[in-house]
């Protein structure tokens, strides 16, 4: 039962916007706690990442840490995969809520990494994506997660986006 203060529900717009300003914070603060683990590492200000075995062996020199950025890198999958649940009511558009907030988080990232590091110096730069499992497949350059992201956003838009709203 609707009560005369309760807020009027949030256009699709709206929402869009909200998602929008919230996968920016957390690609920035992403950026800022990557900062730190690779000042923690000695990594902060190299142009290039070394190949996953030396990173490994890296984070292995603090044995907590590799542990502590695995369970970060779930729980951040998990709030990107709960505001996405709670933008939408259908399967959809939640689905398309979750690859926009992933996709902006990941392009803001790499501009939040640019804009405190000047890293990566370029998009051929290689880069350690995920250490979740640990696999050589996450080494790559830069271009390619930024083109991935690219394709989340803009196909996640499409899941999202009601069509009166994309036509106009």
């Amino acid at each position: 039962m609707k009560r005369a203060t309760d807020p009027a529900p949030l256009t699709a717009r709206r929402r869009l916007v909200i998602l929008i300003v919230f996968a920016t914070a957390m690609g920035w603060f992403e950026a800022v706690v990557v900062v730190y683990i690779r000042g923690l590492i000695g990594l902060a200000f190299t142009d290039t990442i070394p190949a996953p075995v030396e990173v490994m062996q890296r984070l292995a020199r603090l044995p907590w840490l590799l542990p502590t950025e695995q369970t970060r890198e779930v729980a951040t999958l998990i709030m990107l995969a709960s505001v996405a649940t709670l933008a939408a009511a259908r399967f959809r558009a939640r689905f398309g809520a979750f690859l926009m907030l992933f996709g902006i988080w990941d392009l803001v990232y790499y501009l939040g990494l640019y804009a405190i590091l000047r890293w990566p110096p370029s998009l051929g730069t290689m880069d350690l994506l995920f250490l979740l499992p640990p696999h050589p497949w996450w080494y790559q350059p830069v271009w390619v997660p930024m083109l991935i992201a690219t394709a989340m956003v803009i196909g996640g838009a499409a899941l999202f986006l009601p069509a009166r709203l994309e036509r106009g």
